[in-house]
């Protein structure tokens, strides 16, 4: 298969397509819609499910599994829930096949194990997690409820992209449940920051964290707060959200308990989640026309070893140079290969990890050895060094460090470079054409207005920044009074 990569500039979604596919993130299924995720992009999705889940576990969640499927009544619990995704839902009708008379050899649907209740194929999980608490909230003492589970949802896409927009994709979704509204909206508020430092500090994804407007938001919650990270195109992607979910759910599922007076009440909610999406970001963010750039915190491979010689001398000298270096490496917790396949020539290999944004390559040769040095390439920035064998470990550690930081770095850069004041109608239409990225513009605080504008230039209200300063105004489009500015960019 040919490793040509579209650039960027000559089409960008292309380029995206290119590189999941020839970094071997993943892989087009036999089901429409619906994406394989080969092993080297697994592995990035567990070093990032890892930390994750360390970092809910850190803050007093457990992990708990929950059934796929959704009884209809229990999904149709909650109105605007329901409404939200009923467009996205697959439906369980029958539990059986059987031979096809009129087609040898095909099976068709047995009428008579027809489901007496249909079931919803989980497009979110609060319907049935919602009617579970029901069982195991009495009391103040139940609360609060802190459960996340790691889980697969199916959300029926027409127009599908791999890891950005699937049919069927892996997530987290947390389901809290609290004895007041205070406690609920400080969860939901935690969880936002919990996923803005998972971003930034190990994806290296600067992000703005802020609220969406009643239009943008969760279909049954109150508020929703997301984080909001910028591509290199200019378009914006939700990077996660979490929501404050009142009591919404528990008033549809009759979940009340006894306070500490004795009084009954419904219970306050959040939930959140972030996807496999977050690997659709990584990949937009970071790289380059000549592959995957990953940042070393959550790459699969941090460091690969290649090895240049002839001769079975050559190789087993370099084998116990390499050997011992290895160690060290993995002794610090440092992911690192030593390729020292022969069926692959070094240039080839060369090629194939600059694809795969592996952020540091070491080569060494006989005479590398000789001199006490190799050579050392990296990713993110193509410099190449020769460096003394002496320390190495610990420099490599260095390094990998200062290739995290600097990635995040320049996509800050980028990201401020790309949010733009504007005031008047006419410049935020001509801005989000040439310029793209985040437009801070006034706006007058209704639907109509917002899909108006939407209508107009498929733009949206990416979030209200929840450091966002009060700045007297008129809205762009209406000229009504505006309190502040909110962010619109064209989005994924």
């Amino acid at each position: 298969m040919s490793k040509e990569i579209t650039s960027r500039s000559t089409d960008y979604s292309q380029w995206y397509n290119d590189l999941v596919i020839k970094g071997e993130l993943a892989d087009y299924s036999a089901v429409r819609g619906c994406m394989v995720i080969k092993p080297y992009g697994f592995a990035l999705w567990e070093n990032m499910r890892d930390v994750l889940d360390k970092m809910f576990k850190d803050t007093g969640h457990v992990n708990a599994y929950f059934p796929l499927f959704v009884p209809k009544s229990l999904f149709e619990a909650e109105e605007k829930n329901a409404e939200g995704f009923a467009k996205e839902c697959a439906i369980v009708t029958h539990y059986r096949l059987q031979a096809d008379p009129d087609r040898p050899g095909k099976l068709m649907v047995d009428p008579t194990a027809k489901l007496e209740e249909e079931l919803v194929v989980r497009p979110t999980s609060e319907a049935i997690i919602w009617s579970t608490y029901k069982n195991w909230i009495q009391s103040y003492r139940d609360l609060p409820i802190l459960v996340n589970q790691w889980a697969n949802v199916v959300r029926w896409e027409m127009r599908t992209r791999l890891f950005l927009r699937t049919a069927e994709f892996l997530w987290q979704e947390g389901h809290t449940a609290h004895a007041t509204r205070q406690e609920a909206l400080d969860e939901t508020v935690k969880m936002l920051h919990v996923y803005a430092d998972f971003v930034e500090n190990y994806m290296a994804v600067p992000v703005i964290k802020g609220i969406k407007t009643p239009q943008e938001r969760f279909a049954g919650a109150e508020d929703t707060y997301c984080i909001e990270a910028l591509m290199q195109d200019g378009k914006a992607l939700q990077a996660g959200t979490s929501h404050f979910l009142g009591q919404n759910f528990a008033k549809a599922f009759e979940v009340k308990f006894s306070d500490r007076d004795n009084k009954l009440d419904y219970v306050w909610a959040t939930s959140w989640g972030v996807s496999t999406r977050l690997i659709g970001a990584l990949v937009m963010a970071h790289s380059d026309d000549d592959g995957l750039v990953l940042p070393p915190r959550i790459a699969p491979l941090q460091v690969v070893i290649v090895p240049i010689y002839k001769g079975d001398e050559q190789k087993a000298a370099i084998d116990a140079c390499v050997q011992t270096l290895v160690q060290s490496l993995k002794s610090m917790g440092i992911r690192v290969k030593y390729d020292d396949n022969d069926n692959a020539r070094p240039g080839w290999k060369f090629a194939e990890y600059e694809m795969k944004g592996v952020p540091l390559r070491l080569a060494i040769g006989a005479r590398d050895l000789e001199n006490k040095v190799v050579e050392l390439a990296r990713r993110d920035t193509r410099e190449k060094s020769t460096v003394p064998l002496e320390g190495l470990a610990v420099r490599i550690q260095q390094l990998l460090e200062e290739i995290q930081q600097q990635l995040f770095s320049k996509a800050l850069a980028y990201r401020n470079e790309h949010i733009t004041p504007v005031d008047t109608w006419d410049q935020f239409v001509s801005m989000l054409d040439t310029k793209g990225g985040f437009m801070a513009a006034h706006w007058d605080g209704t639907s109509e207005t917002e899909e108006a504008i939407k209508e107009k230039t498929k733009a949206t209200i990416r979030c209200i920044p929840l450091d966002n300063k009060q700045e007297a105004g008129h809205c762009i489009l209406t000229g009504k009074p505006s309190a502040q500015r909110v962010l619109f960019a064209r989005a994924y």
